[in-house]
């Protein structure tokens, strides 16, 4: 275990320190920061520089990735903690269950698709009346045949 130099304790992080630190290239501490889900400060010269506490989040972050929790869920849960202070294990277990929730509920959406697909297996076009992946509740169907778009979005 590396000794921890007591003048190092409430020292700033440079990007590359956290990059190198976190395991994560320094593209990716600069989106999270894009994206809202960590912070820095910025020196004299205007170089950002990272409070410690940020590793952990780097940590948190790329675990949430890792289980396929999207970023608007893992900023929501990150925004909930309080700024400058580490994630505790506390903390995490809050994390964990709401994330538990959003996997079993995915899951449960998958499953079911998966048990659709056959369906769609037998007509290879995805353009038969009533597809019920496309085109649920056949709400389509009085616009006559062939795909429609179903959900156009705003």
């Amino acid at each position: 275990m590396a000794k921890i130099n007591p003048s190092d304790i409430g020292r700033q992080l440079a990007v590359g320190e956290v990059a190198a630190r976190s395991g994560v290239a320094v593209s990716a501490i600069h989106f999270y920061e894009s994206k809202g889900l960590i912070k820095s400060l910025r020196s004299e010269g205007n170089q950002r520089r990272y409070s410690r506490d940020v590793l952990r989040r780097v940590a948190v972050i790329k675990v949430a990735q890792r289980i396929g929790i999207s970023l608007a869920s893992i900023h929501d849960a990150l925004a909930e903690l309080p700024e400058g202070r580490t994630p505790t294990v506390a903390d995490w277990a809050r994390l964990s269950a709401r994330w538990k929730a959003e996997l079993d509920d995915r899951i449960a959406k998958l499953t079911q698709l998966r048990e659709q697909l056959s369906d769609c297996i037998g007509c290879g076009c995805l353009s038969i009346e009533a597809c019920r992946l496309r085109n649920p509740l056949d709400e389509l169907s009085e616009r006559g045949s062939g795909p429609r778009l179903l959900d156009p979005g705003p």
